[in-house]
């Protein structure tokens, strides 16, 4: 695999993630990912993370673009240093973007709910895109 192509396809990953409402979990993995390169560098590294999202979410709309762009730039260099400093977390930063691209393209979970009359569903404490399922069948479905 090709180090800068990695980095620029988790940077685009990175940078669509900052605003969403998982970025929590993207940026545990990120940790995960860089404490190969040392727990002192993990935090260091995650700063540069944490800078790159303040800056996107306090940007305006009609900065924002430009803001991505930069980042992506930015975000692009910080993982290609670091992939080549730790060569083996190449693969595992490809499956974190392809993990993060499939939830936005929609081949992630799904969640439907039909004929639930005087049902109700509630989903929490986790995220919906992890892998496994829920299933529900009303109780005079379940026999």
């Amino acid at each position: 695999m090709n180090i800068m192509d990695v980095a620029g396809v988790g940077a685009a990953s990175l940078v669509t993630e900052m605003a969403k409402s998982t970025w929590e979990s993207v940026r545990d993995a990120l940790a995960r990912l860089f404490r190969r390169g040392g727990e002192q560098n993990a935090e260091q590294e995650l700063q540069l993370i944490d800078a790159a999202r303040q800056q996107l979410l306090s940007s305006t709309a009609a900065e924002r673009g430009s803001v991505e762009e930069q980042l992506h730039g930015e975000l692009t260099m910080q993982l290609a240093v670091f992939l080549r400093k730790n060569p083996d977390a190449v693969q595992e930063l490809q499956d974190l973007a392809d993990r993060v691209k499939g939830a936005d393209t929609g081949t992630g979970a799904h969640t439907s709910v039909h004929h639930n009359t005087n049902s109700q569903v509630v989903i929490s404490a986790g995220d919906i895109s992890a892998p496994g399922g829920f299933h529900y069948r009303a109780p005079e479905q379940s026999r």
